[in-house]
């Protein structure tokens, strides 16, 4: 099931780490008119960051002044960095998720029985956690259309709301409302995590990490 999604222009986005996926992110929202900063534990050490063009805060900055906050710091500390920001700073808050723990041969993931997303939610009861992006390359994250044919982006969350505000930044990356499948719960955030085994193996095949997949259904009618 698809969202029907529209466009929404000249939020304060807060993206939570500095690394190619959050660059990323901060560049498509951006241009799309949001206003986006990026947090960082040692903003003052990120001038190569500061230097490409991207406003970087502490992580207490970012999220004070944000309507949305975006996970992009590596899934293995995740849930540490947003306790060092608090459970009171980030109520209220939709928080978008989009990392994901693997060990550092990528060959384990460090969330074997649960996901980022789910744990995520069980340490901040009072912000609606919204998981999706985590199945391909930020540079698919930001120009779906670049690769030949359509291609699916999930969404899994408890809120229907954050959700939809979700699917609105989506649009706005470019991911139009029918290839966006909403899989229901945060509990279906394990099945988008635990792709990345098959995200790995399938980019060793290609050679290549730009890549996409697509759900295929029968055709409609009799």
């Amino acid at each position: 099931m698809g969202h029907t999604a529209v466009s929404v222009g000249g939020m304060r986005i807060g993206i939570l780490g500095t690394g190619n996926v959050a660059r990323a992110l901060a560049a498509g929202w951006a241009t799309a008119g949001h206003d986006v900063v990026l947090g960082s534990r040692r903003p003052e050490e990120r001038m190569d960051v500061t230097g490409a063009g991207f406003t970087v805060v502490g992580l207490d900055a970012a999220v004070a002044d944000a309507e949305v906050v975006v996970n992009a710091t590596p899934g293995t500390v995740s849930v540490e960095l947003l306790g060092s920001v608090g459970a009171a700073a980030l109520a209220g808050k939709t928080l978008v998720d989009v990392g994901v723990g693997l060990s550092d041969d990528f060959t384990e993931l460090s969330h074997p029985n649960s996901s980022l997303g789910e744990l995520i939610q069980k340490a901040f009861p009072e912000t609606p956690v919204v998981k999706t992006l985590c199945t391909m390359d930020a540079s698919v994250m930001v120009r779906p259309g670049s690769l030949e044919g359509r291609s699916t982006v999930f969404l899994s969350g408890d809120s229907a709301a954050a959700k939809q505000l979700t699917a609105r930044l989506l649009t706005d990356l470019g991911w139009s409302a029918a290839s966006q499948l909403d899989l229901g719960g945060i509990g279906t955030a394990r099945g988008q995590e635990h792709f990345a085994l098959l995200f790995i193996g399938i980019a060793e095949g290609l050679g290549s990490h730009t890549f996409n997949i697509d759900v295929v259904t029968l055709p409609s009618g009799p």
